[in-house]
Formats: C-alpha cells, sequence, structure tokens
C-alpha cells in the first residue's frame, strides 16, 4: 500500500527541520538527535515504579532500568534491549515503550543499557546482552520475577540482540528463554536482501545510513555473515523460543526481519509474522504520533501476556 499519511506527515515534519544526514554527523551528534526522538513515544497515564540497577559483567557494571507493575508477585520477566543501530540509544530513549511493556502485560521489565560502538565495537553489546541476561535469570525471583517465565525483547539492533541472546542461550543450555519479540530486527549485516535496495532512500532509516552504523560496530574485515552478527546465518534454528517479528513496509529491513521467520517456522519454531503496511522502521516508537505504532504495541504485549501466562 502507498506511505501511511501518518508517516509521511512525520517524515515531512522530520525534513523540515533541516537535520543533516546520519552519515554526515559524529555519533555524539546522532545520539542528541535520537535522544530528543523519545518524546515520540507515549507514556503510561500511570508509570510503573521503576529502580536503576548496575548488572555486573565480564566487562564491568552495565546499568539497566528495572520496571516493577503494582502487582502480585512473581511476575512475568522481559529483558529488553533497545534499538540504535549498536551506536546510539539508552534505556532514557526506551523508556517510555518498557513502561508501556510492563503496564500492558504486565510484567517486569528490564531495560538494559548495554556498551555502544564505535567506542566498544562487537561483540561487547552481544557480550553485555548475554551477561545482562544471565543476572536477570539468576536473579528473578528475588526481583519479583518468575524465572519459568523470561522472554526477551527489543528493537531493530535491540531486536538483534534479543535473536541473537536465544541462540547462544539454546547452545549454552539456558537460562530458558519463554519468548522472543523481535521489532523489525537486524538480521543479515551482509544487506543482501531486496529490501536494502527497494527501501533505501526516504523512508527515515536509509541504506547509507545501515552502512553508517555497521562501519561503527564492526571491525574492518570482519565476517557479516557469523550467526552473532547476522542471526540469520545460524546454520540451526530450531529448539528456538516462540517468537513475534514484527517488521514495516518500507524499511531497509523489513525483508531480514522476515526471512529470519520464515526460517524459524521451517524449523519447527512457533512464530508470528506481522507486517505493518505504509510504516517505516522505528514506528512502533513513535506510537504518540503513529496509530500503527499503538497497534503494534497493543499486538506485542498481547502476544507476551499469552506467551507468559
Amino acid at each position: 500500500m502507498p506511505l501511511d499519511p501518518e508517516a509521511r506527515a512525520l517524515l515531512d515534519q522530520m525534513a523540515a527541520a533541516g537535520t543533516p544526514p546520519i552519515t554526515e554527523q559524529t555519533p555524539d551528534e546522532v545520539r542528541a538527535g535520537f535522544n530528543a526522538s523519545a518524546a515520540l513515544t507515549r507514556r503510561p497515564e500511570v508509570p510503573v515504579p521503576t529502580e536503576d540497577v548496575g548488572i555486573p559483567t565480564a566487562s564491568g557494571k552495565v546499568r539497566a532500568r528495572i520496571y516493577r507493575p503494582l502487582a502480585a508477585d512473581p511476575l512475568p520477566v522481559i529483558v529488553y534491549y533497545h534499538g540504535g543501530g549498536w551506536v546510539v540509544g539508552s534505556i532514557e530513549t526506551h523508556d517510555n515503550l518498557c513502561q508501556q511493556l510492563a503496564v500492558g502485560v504486565p510484567a517486569l521489565v528490564v531495560n538494559v543499557d548495554y556498551r555502544l560502538a564505535p567506542e566498544h565495537r562487537f561483540p561487547a553489546s552481544v557480550d553485555d546482552a548475554v551477561d545482562a541476561l544471565g543476572w536477570v535469570a539468576d536473579h528473578a525471583s528475588s526481583l519479583g520475577g518468575d524465572p519459568a517465565r523470561l522472554a526477551v525483547a527489543g528493537d531493530s539492533a535491540g531486536g538483534n540482540l534479543a535473536a541473537v541472546v536465544s541462540l547462544l542461550a539454546r547452545d549454552a543450555g539456558g537460562p530458558p528463554i519463554a519468548f522472543q519479540l523481535l521489532i523489525y530486527p537486524a538480521t543479515d549485516a551482509t544487506r543482501s536482501l531486496p529490501s536494502h535496495v527497494e527501501n533505501a532512500e526516504g523512508y527515515l532509516l536509509t541504506a547509507d545510513a545501515m552502512t553508517w552504523f555497521l562501519r561503527l560496530y564492526l571491525d574492518p574485515g570482519a565476517d557479516r555473515a557469523q550467526p552473532r552478527v547476522s542471526p540469520l546465518f545460524a546454520p540451526d534454528l530450531g529448539g528456538l523460543p516462540p517468537a513475534l517479528v514484527i517488521t514495516a513496509e518500507y524499511d531497509p529491513l523489513r525483508d531480514e526481519g522476515e526471512a529470519y521467520a520464515a526460517r524459524l517456522a521451517e524449523a519447527g519454531v512457533d512464530v508470528t509474522v506481522s507486517r505493518y503496511p505504509g510504516m517505516i522502521h522505528g514506528f512502533v516508537t513513535f506510537d504518540a504520533v503513529l496509530q500503527a505504532g499503538r497497534r503494534a504495541i497493543n499486538e506485542a504485549t498481547d502476544a507476551l501476556a499469552q506467551a507468559l501466562g
């Protein structure tokens, strides 16, 4: 279908601001702009209490924010990895989204502030994501959560991390993950699928921007097809948690998200693919101005609630 009128209005507003392309900015400049976009995510009318903690990892402590709904313990647990191309984003940029997940499921949500590139290139974010998941699983009961009802979730680069930690947890024999929510996930750093050409320009995330993000995330000469970078190329996707994969029609990452879902299904994994017509990359976190973002968050919370009991 044509580009959604609300998405077109948002893109026109962003273009009128005259911000230079990502490729012409420094990482800190892009981070500042991304931080400002957090205002486009709705906040629940009654937010849940939060607590910021330091999660010990092999490289030091990683900050995380824990969201505790006022509901009977033990709650299901969701570990959330924010988007931002492994270069931008934080627990602040995705605070409102995690609030919505905590309220909507309801669940105890842990929003992880993993290390960013280029200061910390791959595999720093993956290592932090794995260590954070292990810590949450070990401490779920003391936090008021149920370790038997543990999900991972993320958008874009965070969707990549959620998919990767699911693979690594399966291969390591735990912690057991009951569900994975992958919102327009990056699964193929080789960028070999048609949507990278079809949606290369004009829809917020561009092909040039993906080049910029990956250049900062990966060392020169890195194997872009290794599964910890590109889970689409994992040789076996059997035994992975059930999944909801959300994609957007006008997104360079559309086809790789849907290809990953297809491979999950072929491997016998219970997976739902939900493409949002007329939508652009990032639409879920623009739900203050995009009705489709609200529908997607409702779909996600319903899927999580059903999967986590």
